[in-house]
């Protein structure tokens, strides 16, 4: 995996963009991976673990009422995590997730492994859905992987 970051911080340094992150389920995983790569300060800004409702709300800037309205889990969500980031740590790309690692915390509809993870940049927010079916740490690092895969595609596109 280490080479994916290495070849992300590449293009994020080539292209002259930045980088942040919120983290929910993953924890700080992906910004751990990210800040693997020696120099990566250059492009990574910094991240927000927003485990909490409160903190999603409080901090980031999700509307209570869009966790209301679709639960934390949710694409709505992981959108409004990565645009408040985005603003929060005034960087170019915000990466951001939300899901349910396990063993517990699944709901009617909602899945222990469904994840939905949000991207936003210049030209909006957008997010993808992923279920995995690994246990809570095969279940985080599998988020990681899909969020910086996801990034990868994004910046070899622009």
């Amino acid at each position: 995996m280490a080479g994916l970051e290495k070849e992300i911080g590449d293009l994020l340094h080539r292209k002259g963009l930045t980088l942040g992150l919120v983290e929910s389920a993953t924890g700080g995983l992906i910004s751990h991976l990210i800040t693997n790569v020696p120099g990566s300060s250059d492009y990574y800004k910094g991240a927000v673990t927003a485990y909490a409702n409160e903190t999603k709300i409080k901090v980031i800037g999700v509307k209570a009422e869009t966790l209301k309205k679709y639960g934390s889990v949710s694409p709505q969500v992981a959108e409004e995590m990565a645009m408040g980031g985005r603003k929060v740590l005034a960087v170019d790309i915000c990466l951001a997730d939300t899901g349910i690692a396990g063993p517990g915390g699944a709901t009617p509809g909602k899945a222990v492994g469904l994840f939905y993870i949000g991207l936003t940049h210049k030209d909006g927010a957008f997010s993808r859905k992923h279920e995995f079916h690994g246990d809570r740490e095969q279940n985080k690092r599998s988020a990681a992987e899909a969020a910086l895969g996801w990034l990868k595609e994004y910046l070899t596109s622009v």
